[in-house]
């Protein structure tokens, strides 16, 4: 009976204090994410499969270039260390676990303890027996073991929210893990494409060196022969000068791009291996787009933005649990004895204790409104963050997709436009031959072709570039 009373008094003291406590709470703006995405791409139809979905391994083809993202995706630093934050994102999981869970716990302890013999307590200390004619031993020694217990009771699930939004973390870590495999895939790609187009303007340069130099010489014969000024033979020196000089410019970028790709494959520089005679004639993959809403499962960022949403939701709702009162309770039993050899006497050097206490915040709240307010603006900045994370990635992916429509045309274009000046190059040089053209018409027709040249070779890195960044756009590589 008295047990039901005592239980009926701490309910009504609960009660009592999660009104007190829970009125008024700090007025917050709170909004859900909005999401509307488009059915479809502009300008294209909806695929019913999605390219994202391919394995990396299948869509980058060339053995070279896969050797290379094997080697990064075991090296590269910065994935390393994205998944030490995944070890850090479990281990956060687990303490916030152990949070809900009763703490149990062993102790023991000795000590000695001399009181002066006139106090109250000395005098008292002196006068007890423990058996007839013993009085208490002087020093005291105090002996004791035992187990002991705490737990404070989830009422308002403030400790299990706190784990849920550590899960939550830990998946949106995984997530991050993810997206940085998607960049360092396609950033190598990319770095290797614009390799192979380095060498293939290297030897454009080249070949016009040659050509160049053949043309110093015939130009050299003619002023000779008095068909020519001093002019046309410094023009024509200065304009393959010119070309020398692009020739160690195009190392240099080389050279760099080569430090780049083993940069991310986290080693000291090496030769890259690669294979740049069939450049010209790559074609880009043909992506299969999906349809827009596929970027909210596929796209590892939209994936951690929306765990990071969720996990501030769930702080708010701990902030706001906090303003509720607490229940805990704690337990202990042991033996504790003077002497080691009264130490397992039942009952008499028996010990334990059971209670439990209910705390609340009246007065002062002011730390707990702050954390609340603070978590509330930290879910509208989680929101805005997602919705922002959804059309950043819808836009990179609608950009991609006219990027390579437009290159295609352009790389058509251009393609006719250097067939039509190489032609144009050995007629200047004929015409300049049998004196019916100028040098500067033989030196500007050059020039346009190798400009042209060096275009399309660009054109075609930028072509390959746009698989690239379109299959990343959508979320690909990561799988």
């Amino acid at each position: 009976m008295k047990t039901t009373k005592r239980l009926y008094t701490y309910l009504f003291i609960l009660g009592v204090a999660t009104q007190f406590t829970s009125c008024k709470l700090p007025e917050v703006v709170q909004r859900e994410e909005q999401i509307n995405l488009p059915e479809q791409y502009a300008g294209n139809t909806s695929d019913t499969t999605n390219a994202s979905v391919v394995n990396w391994k299948d869509y980058f083809k060339d053995p070279d270039l896969a050797a290379l993202i094997n080697v990064a995706l075991e090296n590269n630093q910065e994935l390393n260390m994205t998944l030490q934050e995944i070890r850090i994102a479990q281990s956060e999981v687990k303490a916030k676990k152990g949070e809900y869970l009763p703490f149990v716990g062993l102790k023991a302890g000795a000590g000695v303890d001399k009181k002066a013999r006139y106090t109250s307590l000395g005098a008292s200390e002196a006068t007890t027996d423990i058996r007839p004619g013993e009085e208490m031993p002087e020093p005291l020694q105090d002996y004791m073991f035992g187990a002991y217990a705490s737990w404070e009771v989830d009422i308002w699930k403030k400790l299990r929210n706190s784990k849920k939004a550590a899960v939550s973390r830990y998946l949106g870590s995984v997530e991050g893990k993810n997206f940085v495999v998607t960049n360092l895939i396609a950033e190598i790609a990319n770095s290797y494409y614009e390799l192979l187009a380095l060498d293939n303007q290297l030897d454009i340069v080249n070949q016009n060196i040659s050509i160049q130099s053949n043309a110093l010489r015939i130009v050299k014969l003619q002023k000779e022969a008095a068909q020519v000024t001093e002019l046309a033979v410094q023009k024509f020196e200065a304009e393959l000068l010119n070309s020398k000089s692009l020739q160690f410019a195009i190392k240099q970028s080389i050279v760099e791009t080569e430090n780049k790709i083993n940069y991310l494959l986290g080693r000291y520089p090496q030769h890259i291996q690669r294979n740049s005679d069939m450049f010209l004639a790559s074609v880009p993959e043909t992506l299969q787009k999906g349809v827009p809403s596929d970027l909210l499962q596929n796209r590892p960022d939209v994936r951690q933005a929306e765990f990071e949403l969720a996990a501030s939701k769930l702080d708010v709702k701990v902030a706001k649990a906090r303003f509720y009162p607490s229940l805990g309770i704690s337990a202990g039993i042991g033996y504790q004895a003077f002497n080691t050899k009264y130490l397992l006497n039942t009952p008499e050097s028996l010990l334990y204790s059971i209670g439990g206490d209910i705390l609340a915040p009246l007065i002062n709240r002011n730390e707990i409104k702050a954390t609340y307010s603070a978590a509330n603006a930290k879910q509208l900045q989680a929101v805005y963050n997602y919705e922002q994370t959804v059309l950043n990635a819808y836009i990179e992916v609608a950009n991609q997709l006219s990027k390579i429509d437009n290159l295609e045309q352009r790389y058509n274009l251009k393609s006719q436009q250097v067939a039509a000046l190489t032609k144009s190059i050995k007629i200047s040089n004929d015409l300049f031959k049998s004196a019916r053209a100028d040098y500067m018409e033989v030196l500007m027709t050059q020039r346009d072709a190798l400009e042209t040249k060096l275009e399309l070779v660009e054109t075609k890195m930028q072509q390959l570039n746009a698989s690239v960044n379109v299959y990343r756009a959508l979320g690909g590589g990561w799988q």
